[in-house]
């Protein structure tokens, strides 16, 4: 994921001038002096922000699996397309998530550097197993399980528009399960690949994105393993891009659909297998906003990538970046109550069975 090319530096800690003192500032010890972290107030906002934010993923991915699962009407390749998405979301809420939270926490609380910090091997510091290794890449691979997820939905609704009279045998629930096994496990092989391929990567929590990323190891060069990283980006905008042209293939599809509409005589002569169903479209324009919502998340560290790439720090830009990114993960149950009838019935159905486990008796 290119979020874990952010503030890549040899010794992967920032020089002792710009760093926060240890005191009653909240500030804990080797903190940047950025936004984020500068003063008491600010760390609790914060805290807070994060704390709301796991709660928000958490709640409404488990608020979307439910609807999708308890439904027959949604036991269909998109229904399962997108609890693998939820899923994914739901992982960021429950690890990445809280585990920024407690390390902010305990920096607050000490002040003293823990182990998983940004810099502490640079300081001779010895290198257990630690939590980052986990975190950095659940969060790298959840990034790519969600982008690929999206593709294989566009891809889906694609071939319902395009080819209406082969969904049905083109589109197979085995077929979806194999694409969504095989997604999750290239994803993950994909977000472990610089650990696997080279030594000269840590996992270590980031002082700027306040997030576990990949940082070099002290005194290791970066120039022969640039091109390890750049794997990350360069298959987010493969995939977005690919996306992105099937969104339009679908659409102009879909305009020729709608004009054709005027015409009534041509309409009613045209069998209604061959033409896409209203529920259809629909579906084919909510994920085309997924699409859209994710795209705009994800081009502040697109953005960012570039910037570090010509040596910039943005330190504070950085944090937003990584943290407008995470947010994404709550907002598709928003675009799903919005936008799709079938979700909201759904979820009146599952609160209303929920405040009302028993019928009421009669007089």
């Amino acid at each position: 994921m290119p979020d874990f090319l952010s503030n890549l530096t040899a010794e992967g800690a920032g020089s002792p001038s710009q760093r926060c003192p240890t005191g009653g500032n909240g500030s804990g010890a080797g903190c940047v002096c950025s936004w984020c972290c500068c003063g008491l107030l600010n760390r609790i906002l914060v805290i807070t922000f994060m704390v709301i934010l796991a709660c928000g993923v958490v709640v409404g991915n488990i608020i979307t699996v439910t609807v999708f699962l308890r439904s027959k009407q949604f036991r269909t390749p998109q229904g399962y397309l997108k609890v693998s998405l939820a899923l994914a979301d739901m992982m960021v809420g429950l690890l990445v998530v809280p585990f920024s939270v407690y390390t902010e926490v305990a920096l607050v609380r000490s002040g003293a550097l823990p182990v998983w910090y940004q810099g502490y091997s640079a300081t001779g510091g010895s290198r257990p197993w630690q939590p980052c290794n986990l975190i950095g890449v659940v969060f790298a691979g959840c990034t790519f399980v969600s982008i690929s997820t999206i593709f294989l939905l566009t891809a889906e609704r694609s071939v319902a528009i395009l080819k209406p009279l082969h969904k049905g045998s083109v589109i197979t629930r085995r077929r979806t399960f194999l694409l969504i096994s095989v997604s999750w496990v290239a994803a993950f092989l994909l977000a472990t690949s610089p650990l696997l391929s080279s030594r000269r990567f840590v996992l270590e929590y980031n002082e700027c994105s306040r997030m576990c990323n990949y940082a070099f190891v002290p005194e290791a060069s970066r120039q022969p393993s640039w091109s390890i990283l750049l794997l990350f980006p360069a298959f987010d905008f493969t995939i977005l891009g690919g996306t992105l042209v099937v969104n339009v293939l679908s659409f102009s599809s879909i305009r020729r659909y709608s004009r054709r509409r005027k015409f009534l005589a041509e309409a009613e002569s045209q069998p209604g297998s061959l033409r896409p169903s209203f529920s259809d479209i629909k579906a084919a324009k909510t994920i085309a906003i997924l699409t859209l919502i994710f795209t705009a998340s994800f081009s502040p560290v697109a953005a960012f990538v570039v910037g570090n790439v010509l040596g910039y720090r943005w330190c504070n830009f950085s944090f937003f970046a990584f943290w407008i990114l995470a947010s994404n993960s709550c907002c598709n149950v928003i675009i799903y109550s919005v936008r799709d009838h079938r979700f909201r019935k759904g979820l009146h159905q599952l609160f209303h069975k929920t405040l009302h486990p028993f019928p009421k008796n009669s007089c």
